[in-house]
């Protein structure tokens, strides 16, 4: 690690305070060029403790950048990984409120929950759905707190892969009988279908990102527990939304999300 615990903490209380406040910040990485991914990840966590002291609860995790093609460009070799809060949580039909946000863009997910603990090194797509209890539609709302969601990538790990809000509902399925990989996903705005996706978008298939993550976290001496809540990154491009607008996300075989933004 590049940075002190010290500057860790108040770069935590920076990027937390920015989220409560609803204010842009400058990337961290402008003030703090040689900071490490451990540094990046420190960050994170420490944020996640000054939300928990504040009684926030853990919901579960998320993945992101979880393309080949996007993982290729920014010159990574593992998607990247951040916590969901219980206060985050819209039910199906709920409204997206932009008075809480900065700049929120919705994408489509699928989501895992484990039936029992999930471990790594060598975790692999086989052992994730074998320790799966049902997959679920999932919409995140990503809100980056840097300005103009202008970023680079220990920045936007520090501010939790820009986590904010996320919905789930639908069909709660097992994954027998299930072709997660050709599972089809249609995302509408206002009516209008916007984009379209399969779970293979997520690095191949979606159980792939699950697995990483198992894999990342036994580097930490962590695991993945039975009942996690795992949202396995965005099939579907983040599609920026305004107030008035309606979503809707149709997953073939596991039912249809809403959603109003307010």
């Amino acid at each position: 690690m590049a940075l002190s615990p010290k500057i860790i903490e108040d770069l935590a209380e920076y990027l937390d305070t920015a989220e409560m406040e609803r204010r842009e910040v400058t990337k961290i990485t402008d003030q703090y060029p040689d900071m490490d991914w451990e540094d990046a990840y420190a960050i994170q966590r420490a944020i996640r403790a000054r939300q928990q002291a504040r009684g926030v609860g853990m919901a579960g995790y998320k993945a992101g950048l979880t393309s080949h093609a996007k993982m290729k460009q920014m010159g990574v070799e593992e998607p990247v990984f951040g916590f969901i809060t219980d206060v985050g949580m819209i039910a199906d039909g709920g409204e997206i409120a932009t008075a809480t946000l900065i700049h929120p863009k919705v994408e489509a997910e699928i989501a895992f929950v484990l039936k029992r603990e999930l471990s790594g090194p060598g975790c692999h797509i086989g052992a994730v759905l074998a320790a799966t209890d049902f997959v679920v539609p999932a919409v995140e709302v990503i809100d980056s707190r840097y300005k103009d969601f202008r970023f680079d990538l220990k920045s936007v790990i520090a501010d939790n892969t820009s986590s904010a809000r996320w919905i789930t509902g639908g069909v709660a399925a097992p994954v027998a009988g299930l072709d997660l990989r050709n599972l089809g996903i249609v995302l509408e705005k206002n009516g209008e279908v916007i984009d379209t996706a399969s779970g293979a978008a997520v690095l191949g298939h979606p159980a792939q990102s699950v697995a990483m993550l198992a894999n990342m976290l036994a580097r930490r001496g962590e695991s993945l527990p039975a009942g996690a809540f795992i949202m396995t990154g965005g099939a579907t491009a983040a599609v920026a939304v305004a107030p008035g607008d309606t979503v809707t996300v149709r997953y073939q075989a596991l039912g249809t999300l809403s959603m109003r933004v307010v």
